[in-house]
């Protein structure tokens, strides 16, 4: 019984000194990624500006499950994405497109953490018809989330899923 009581309180210590960490982390979050794609800008452009295009190569749209229901313009602002599947559910939002230099979207999540973050897409001349795609997200990061990231680093994990994406996109983007 003597050590079941100091294995709880141990337990309990350990618990609480996670939880006062993870309440010391930041209160926001970025993460970037870029790519230098072998395509002028504005042929990179609409398969960014257009969702259901994007969706060909986004990686967060192709994973298993995920159902896509489009509403809006095709293309630019007003048109968006509500999604659902096993990575969550909720709505992207091109807020603002800038053809062919910047793409600004508002992706609001309920599932599994709600919450709404800002994703810029830039694109940038990088010589002789190449472009550098740059894929940002930043936002807030809540007590839950900061929390979970204490064991689970979602920087890196989103991350790595841009850099899958955009290397998608690269292969796309280079083979018209």
């Amino acid at each position: 019984m003597k050590y079941l009581l100091w294995s709880l309180a141990l337990l309990g210590a350990a618990m609480g000194v996670i939880a006062i960490f993870a309440a010391t982390r930041p209160d926001d979050f970025r993460v970037e990624r870029s790519i230098e794609i072998a395509a002028p800008r504005e042929k990179i452009f609409p398969m960014i500006n257009e969702i259901r295009v994007m969706d060909t190569w986004n990686p967060f749209a192709r994973q298993d499950g995920v159902k896509s229901s489009y509403s809006g313009p095709a293309a630019g602002p007003g048109a968006m994405n509500a999604f659902s599947g096993s990575g969550g559910t909720g709505k992207l939002l091109i807020v603002e497109s800038s053809a062919p230099s910047r793409v600004i979207m508002r992706l609001d999540m309920e599932k599994p953490l709600a919450g709404s973050n800002r994703i810029v897409f830039g694109i940038v001349p990088a010589g002789a018809g190449k472009s550098r795609v740059t894929w940002e997200m930043s936002g807030k990061m809540h007590y839950v989330a900061k929390l979970i990231g204490v064991v689970v680093s979602m920087v890196r994990m989103i991350g790595g899923q841009f850099e899958k994406g955009l290397r998608d996109l690269k292969t796309i983007a280079e083979k018209k």
